[in-house]
């Protein structure tokens, strides 16, 4: 199975960091959120991947790229240790590059993925939402998709900021498994349908091109991909087992970089020491 991962977008809820930098390339900790994205993807037994990206995007790919001059320089410093990160940064998988010539939004973005995913199934990956878990959120889609043979997105529960998602109608049919018969763009909470949210991970059929050519253009003039999947004759959802962070803002995108950090045992006493100087 292939991957795509949209990566067009201006990031504004960023800025100024991202007015020259892609918001995809900051850090979370110690790497760029795109390459949590892509480490996914391969750990899901993912090899050939695409990235959409739009104009002023040329750091995602050179990071990456191979570079030459960097590499000769940590091995005549003798920094192995760093020298082995940059190559396995290289070597992670087969990526390629398609750009968004418009920005009208997440489904006209997943549409230029076409020609590349050449009939077959492939998996989404959205960079406003980073994951942790002992099985990949990516891999328990495939294997659910593997089983129906049903386009499937990601679920997480939630009680309290169901405003910030879309929130599905659904049904149980299986352990973690939900058939869903509807979706509510950011409801509140009194009004919506479930506690079940989608997180930005998918797996789609072609069928989704056909439904993104039949969908009008809504919300900020932008063809959004969840109204192109409610096109679809079924649609399975797998509840993720592990912690998602939907990094859309300064708060979120720095609690996920304090919990990554905290992950690395090198610094993680010290970062604890650090923070206990506040609490």
């Amino acid at each position: 199975m292939k991957a795509v991962i949209p990566a067009a977008g201006f990031g504004t809820r960023f800025l100024p960091a991202t007015k020259s930098q892609p918001k995809e390339m900051l850090p979370i900790y110690d790497r760029p959120t795109l390459q949590y994205l892509i480490e996914e993807a391969v750990a899901s037994g993912i090899d050939d991947i695409l990235v959409i990206t739009g104009r002023h995007k040329r750091s995602i790919e050179d990071h990456f790229d191979k570079s030459y001059e960097l590499e000769y320089s940590l091995q005549k410093a003798g920094k192995d240790r760093d020298l082995k990160k940059i190559r396995t940064i290289t070597d992670l998988a087969d990526i390629c590059y398609v750009r968004q010539k418009n920005l009208k939004g997440l489904g006209d973005a997943v549409s230029a993925s076409r020609r590349h995913v050449d009939g077959e199934a492939f998996a989404v990956l959205l960079g406003h939402t980073v994951t942790k878990s002992q099985t990949p959120c990516t891999r328990q889609l495939m294997d659910a998709f593997n089983k129906y043979q049903t386009p499937t997105v990601a679920l997480k529960k939630t009680e309290s900021d169901l405003n910030r998602y879309k929130v599905t109608e659904s049904e149980k049919i299986a352990e973690n498994i939900y058939q869903i018969s509807g979706i509510t763009g950011r409801p509140q909470i009194k009004s919506a349908p479930s506690n079940l949210a989608i997180m930005g991970r998918y797996i789609l059929t072609p069928e989704i091109f056909d439904a993104i050519e039949k969908t009008e253009i809504g919300f900020n003039d932008e063809i959004h991909l969840t109204e192109a999947i409610s096109k679809l004759d079924s649609v399975n959802g797998v509840v993720f087992e592990g912690k998602s962070f939907y990094i859309e803002n300064r708060l979120d995108w720095l609690e996920a970089s304090i919990e990554f950090a905290l992950d690395d045992g090198e610094f993680r006493d010290d970062l604890l020491n650090y923070m206990k100087t506040y609490i």
